[in-house]
């Protein structure tokens, strides 16, 4: 088996629960294709889903929006709120509190990429600031 590094193709076909209570569809990562510099993968909420506060240590987030719309609270205390919307971009800083809801009666669709290859290594639960968001 040789050591160079190749291509690989994936098709988000299985799925994960990650830490934060949501379910991803598997894609690019170290765990599937050895990456070593960035994660991403496929994450669609259905209505009414939230996920568990939460920040990611030592890596940034970047989102891209295919569909619907995800109200994120975010901050020391999630005092601080963003809508992002289909073909919106969203951009979250390491180790930044977050708390994403889709409060729609419709699925939302996003392509979510991270600097850190691992799925979910860095993912810090902070359920001191769930409550915060009703």
């Amino acid at each position: 088996m040789s050591s160079k590094p190749t291509c690989h193709l994936i098709r988000p076909e299985s799925s994960y629960e990650g830490k934060q209570g949501l379910s991803y569809f598997t894609g690019i990562a170290a765990e599937t294709v050895g990456s070593t510099g960035i994660c991403m993968h496929l994450l669609t909420m259905p209505p009414g889903a939230r996920a568990r506060a939460h920040m990611h240590e030592s890596h940034e987030t970047a989102i891209y929006v295919l569909s619907g719309e995800v109200h994120t609270w975010y901050g020391d205390r999630l005092e601080q709120q963003i809508v992002a919307k289909a073909g919106d971009l969203f951009y979250i800083p390491a180790g930044v509190p977050h708390l994403p809801a889709n409060l729609s009666d419709s699925p939302a669709s996003a392509v979510i990429a991270r600097t850190d290859p691992n799925e979910q290594e860095s993912v810090v639960l902070l359920p001191e600031l769930d409550g915060l968001v009703a």
